[in-house]
């Protein structure tokens, strides 16, 4: 899925990068080796290549045009920035802003930036580097950021928080710092960053919701215009089988029970209402119509003409 009309919205696909993310039973550590494996049919290749046990993912931008504005759902990972803890982040340097441009969107065409929440892989085109400082990328954008993520990841944030003890620790507590002073910090001192909390409207389509968990401000964006739905979901879940089996989070969460607790509640909202689901990694197609039966989850089919995803239960994956 390149493009997709939802309703009055258009939705496109802006792909900043694409590989392998990492062992899957180590991304979500919880989820049994045989749901893998009893899935591996349609998760081989574009989400899982089992040989090895690697992940696909993408990092990606949602580009939305909605009531005349263009909007992005997060901003990828940016160029030229040190992360010693994620080393396929590491001093990354891709033509994201190309691709944005072979779209049609231009830099000072953006309305709006939304971060769902404030990990580096999705906040990192926040800003560009001008002379030997950091500036918001979009210059005439709002960025919407949630609060209890800016107020956890702060400086502040951090430093009340225990200093690990082994070097991946370290190098973890120095790339948030540096996630923090490049690709956040610039864009409040510009006077462009919303840090909204509750919840938080977009426009007449388009409304954010607190999903927490994965971080304390984690946060949905839910979609309604004419007949369609959708709602992105950002790291509620990295793979496939999280959809599967609901209760699995990743190694990444911040809180684990809490993004568990978010991942039901929102599959559930999105089978009872079919609104497709769009999370911020998936390798193959970015856009899932989901189904339950009870407490049971599946996969309908992968979205292309519109939701249409209904309720119910399907006749897809975990059926």
């Amino acid at each position: 899925m390149e493009r997709l009309m939802l309703g009055d919205v258009e939705v496109l696909r802006v792909e900043e990068l694409r590989g392998r993310f990492g062992s899957g039973r180590v991304l979500v550590p919880d989820c049994p080796p045989e749901v893998w494996d009893a899935h591996r049919k349609w998760l081989e290749p574009d989400f899982w290549e089992p040989e090895d046990d690697q992940v696909v993912g993408v990092v990606q931008t949602w580009v939305l045009r909605s009531e005349g504005r263009t909007i992005l759902v997060d901003t990828g990972v940016g160029n030229g920035r040190r992360r010693p803890g994620s080393p396929h982040f590491d001093q990354l340097e891709t033509d994201y802003l190309g691709r944005l441009a072979a779209v049609g969107v231009r830099p000072e065409d953006v309305d709006v930036v939304v971060n769902t929440h404030l990990h580096g892989d999705h906040v990192g085109w926040n800003t560009r580097a001008e002379d030997d400082s950091w500036v918001p990328t979009f210059p005439n954008a709002s960025y919407l950021m949630p609060a209890a993520d800016h107020a956890y990841f702060s400086p502040e944030g951090a430093a009340a928080r225990p200093v690990p003890r082994d070097d991946a620790g370290r190098a973890r507590r120095e790339e948030q710092r540096n996630i923090f002073a490049d690709s956040v910090e610039p864009v409040v001192r510009a006077g462009q960053a919303v840090l909204w909390e509750g919840g938080h409207r977009v426009d007449g389509h388009l409304t954010l919701e607190p999903a927490p968990g994965h971080t304390p401000g984690s946060a949905v964006l839910r979609l309604a215009s004419g007949a369609d739905r959708a709602v992105f979901v950002g790291d509620l879940l990295h793979t496939p089988v999280q959809i599967l089996e609901p209760e699995c989070s990743s190694c990444l969460c911040e809180d684990p029970v809490g993004a568990a607790a978010s991942r039901r509640r929102v599959l559930e909202r999105a089978a009872d209402e079919g609104e497709l689901f769009v999370p911020a990694h998936f390798g193959g197609s970015g856009v899932a119509e989901v189904w339950r039966e009870g407490g049971k989850f599946g996969i309908r089919g992968w979205g292309e003409q519109g939701s249409g995803a209904g309720s119910g239960r399907g006749s897809g994956v975990g059926a």
